[in-house]
């Protein structure tokens, strides 16, 4: 049995087959290969994309996918082994682990870190806890890392680009109201340098720099595979000569549980025209109504020519837009 918790526990050439076995089922997706088997999804945290595409995914293949959200019509549930169980949770994770298991031929779950404690969160305690007491396949759905986006990811810039060792991928921050997980940057860094691509992380100071585990892991992708990562503050560092730039939101490490302290960073760079996103050329493809001036007419205008849209992928706040074959 095997998890599909993190892309690291997966050699490339492992990933590139199920992208291959995926490409197969976009042109072709109503089959009965999951003819009478069941899937639990649980939904600790609110999702549109990610729910779904996994229900209907699950419908065209003959499955079905019971959705589960605890608090909201099931139990709550405890994670920690220690704890006792005088709160608001009414379930164990050993016991909904054993039950899911004896009904369900697979269990995906989301479960957003609590932006309390990041020691505590940088360990990704409650899928890990629910792969340890499954007897099924457990799916990361996104926790503080995103592999299902990673798959869609490189998918979408192999359908774009075609080989991509050497390209170069700009993950730019951009600002948003309120302080976000670092989940989706996480997975871009290290997707796209397991791929052997050239990345540039830009972010508007060192606060905003990754968390050190996860860019190690990316240092050590990009020396297995060829790539690069290198991080920079400079706009016009960060987007020269990028096949694609991948726009999203992350919140300051320093900074986590603090929102009002983070607040007052990150405004800095998002109001006040700062913002990391801007270059000339380039057009932003999705913008939060918060932000002011904001314009529906103007978001759904289409990139340049020398930047096609990226229609293959959209999961979370950022979007790519990408340059085209060289």
């Amino acid at each position: 049995m095997r998890h599909f918790i993190n892309t690291q526990d997966w050699a490339v050439e492992e990933l590139q087959a199920l992208l291959d076995e995926a490409a197969g089922l976009k042109s072709r997706p109503m089959q009965p290969l999951l003819q009478g088997r069941t899937l639990a999804l649980l939904f600790l945290n609110p999702s549109l994309r990610t729910r779904a595409s996994f229900q209907i995914g699950a419908a065209q293949l003959g499955a079905t996918a019971i959705v589960l959200e605890p608090g909201n019509g099931v139990w709550g549930i405890e994670f920690d082994s220690g704890k006792v169980m005088d709160g608001k949770a009414e379930e164990h994770i050993v016991e909904v682990a054993e039950v899911l298991s004896r009904y369900c031929d697979l269990i995906a779950m989301r479960a957003f870190p609590g932006f309390k404690n990041w020691q505590y969160d940088r360990e990704d305690p409650l899928i890990k806890a629910l792969a340890r007491y499954s007897r099924v396949p457990v799916i990361n759905m996104e926790t503080i890392i995103h592999p299902c986006q990673e798959l869609a990811l490189a998918m979408t810039l192999q359908q774009r680009l075609g080989r991509l060792k050497g390209r170069k991928l700009c993950l730019t921050w951009t600002w948003n109201p309120q302080p976000l997980s670092t989940a989706v940057a996480n997975s871009v860094t290290m997707i796209a340098t397991k791929y052997g691509m050239n990345v540039s992380l830009l972010c508007p100071n060192p606060d905003y720099v990754l968390d050190e585990r996860f860019m190690k892991v990316a240092h050590e992708n990009a020396a297995s595979s060829g790539g690069r990562l290198v991080v920079t503050h400079e706009v016009s560092e960060g987007y020269a000569e990028a096949d694609v730039v991948y726009a999203n939101s992350w919140g300051s490490l320093p900074y986590y549980g603090d929102p009002e302290r983070e607040w007052e960073l990150s405004r800095a760079y998002g109001r006040s025209g700062k913002g990391m996103g801007t270059v000339e050329g380039v057009r932003t493809l999705y913008r939060r109504r918060t932000e002011d001036g904001a314009d529906p007419q103007r978001d759904i205008q289409p990139l340049p020519a020398r930047a096609p849209q990226c229609r293959g992928n959209r999961c979370g706040p950022g979007r790519a837009g990408l340059r085209g074959d060289r």
